[in-house]
C-alpha cells in the first residue's frame, strides 16, 4: 500500500500503466464496493444515483475550467464525440495529428468527412486551412503535449480530447469549442463515465441525437410521453448514466479537483523526466513517456514494472501514487547506460 496526497492506494512498486487504467484511492474503491453491496441487497433506488452524477459533473467541470452547466455526461469518449460529428456537415474538413487516438477521429471519418493527419508541429498552421481541429491535449501513444496557445491563436474551431491530461495537468479549456474526457485513467474512477464540455455558443449547434429521458429538463418527469422537453443547458446532451462508474467518479473527481494540481503536475513530470534522463534521453515535460529501446517492454515486465505497449513502443505513465522507487525499477530494468 502507498500513501499519496493524503490518500491510501492498494498498489505496490512498479505500476506505471495509468495511461491505460488508473488505480483508485482506497476510499473510491470502498464507495464503489458499498454501491454494489446496496444493489446486491436491493437497498437503493435509481434516483439516489443522481447526486453522484451531479458531483462527478461538477468536479470534472472544475478540472477543465468550465461551468458545470456546460458539461454533458455520457459513458465513453467516442459516444460524446459522435454527437459533435453528427452535428457538422459532411463537407467539414478535419485536421488532426499523426497517431491520434482513433476514438477522437473515427466518428468524423465514419460520417464521410475528410480527416487529414499532420505532424504535431504543423498542426497550428494546418488549422488555418481546415474547418475543425481534433486533437488530444496529451497524446495517448507517447505523451506529446499539444500547443494549446498556438491552436487558440489559430482561431479554427477545436475539439480537445483531455482524457490523458485531466487529473495531472492544470487546465483552463473554456476557450475550446468542445472538450471531452473519460473517467478511468488519470481520474482514477471506473470505466463507464465520460464528459463533454460544450462552449455556450456551440450548444444549439450540437444535436442531441441520442436524446433520452435523462436529458430532460426534469429527468424523472420526462420518462414518458411527448412533447420533447430537454434541459436548457448541456444536460440536454446527457446519456443515461452508468451508475457504478458515476459513484466512483463522484468520489475521485472532486477529490482531484481539490488538490493542488500544479503540485501533482510537478510530481508526475519530475518522475517521468527522471526516468528519461536516467536513460540518457532528453526530458519531455509530460507524465507519459514512450521508449523506443530494444526489448524494453519485456525487460520491464521481467523487473515487475507494469507498463503497456503503444505504437510499437513501451509506454510508461507516472501519476500521483508513483515514487522514485518506480523510476529506479525502470532504470535497473533497462540499465543506466542505453
Amino acid at each position: 500500500m502507498r500513501t499519496a496526497f493524503g490518500q491510501s492506494f492498494d498498489i505496490g512498486a512498479g505500476y506505471l500503466n495509468t495511461a491505460s487504467v488508473g488505480i483508485p484511492p482506497a476510499f473510491v474503491a470502498d464507495a464503489v464496493a458499498q454501491a454494489i453491496s446496496l444493489w446486491r441487497t436491493g437497498s437503493t433506488e435509481p434516483p439516489e444515483y443522481d447526486k453522484h452524477v451531479a458531483m462527478a459533473r461538477e468536479g470534472w467541470a472544475r478540472l477543465v475550467g468550465v461551468p458545470h452547466t456546460s458539461v454533458a455526461g455520457g459513458a465513453s469518449v467516442s459516444q460524446l464525440i459522435s454527437l459533435v460529428a453528427a452535428s457538422l456537415p459532411t463537407s467539414t474538413r478535419v485536421v488532426t495529428v499523426n497517431r491520434e487516438f482513433t476514438s477522437a477521429t473515427f466518428p468524423f471519418a465514419a460520417r464521410g468527412m475528410t480527416v487529414t493527419e499532420v505532424d504535431d508541429a504543423a498542426l497550428p498552421a494546418a488549422a488555418r486551412e481546415h474547418d475543425l481541429v481534433v486533437v488530444s491535449v496529451v497524446q495517448s501513444a507517447d505523451g506529446t503535449v499539444a500547443d494549446l496557445d498556438a491552436l487558440r491563436e489559430a482561431g479554427t474551431p477545436v475539439l480537445l480530447d483531455a482524457t490523458q491530461a485531466v487529473g495531472w495537468r492544470p487546465l483552463r479549456l473554456d476557450w475550446a469549442d468542445w472538450v471531452v474526457g473519460g473517467s478511468y485513467k488519470w481520474l482514477l474512477a471506473p470505466r463507464g463515465a465520460a464528459w463533454l464540455a460544450v462552449r455556450p455558443d456551440r450548444l444549439e449547434r450540437t444535436r442531441p441525437i441520442a436524446a433520452n429521458w435523462y436529458a430532460g429538463d426534469d429527468p424523472w418527469q420526462s420518462v414518458y410521453g411527448l412533447p420533447l422537453r430537454l434541459a436548457p443547458d448541456a444536460r440536454r446532451l446527457d446519456l443515461s448514466p452508468v451508475w457504478f462508474a458515476q459513484v466512483g467518479a463522484a468520489a475521485s473527481v472532486p477529490w482531484l479537483a481539490d488538490l493542488d494540481l500544479a503540485a501533482v503536475h510537478d510530481h508526475c513530470v519530475r518522475l517521468a523526466d527522471a526516468a528519461l534522463t536516467g536513460l540518457g534521453l532528453p526530458p519531455r515535460g509530460s507524465a507519459i513517456i514512450s521508449l523506443d529501446l530494444p526489448d524494453a517492454a519485456q525487460r520491464l515486465a521481467r523487473a515487475g514494472v507494469r507498463a503497456s505497449v503503444r505504437a510499437g513502443r513501451a509506454r510508461l505513465a507516472f501519476h500521483l501514487y508513483n515514487t522514485d522507487e518506480d523510476v529506479d525499477l525502470v532504470l535497473d530494468a533497462l540499465s543506466r547506460t542505453v
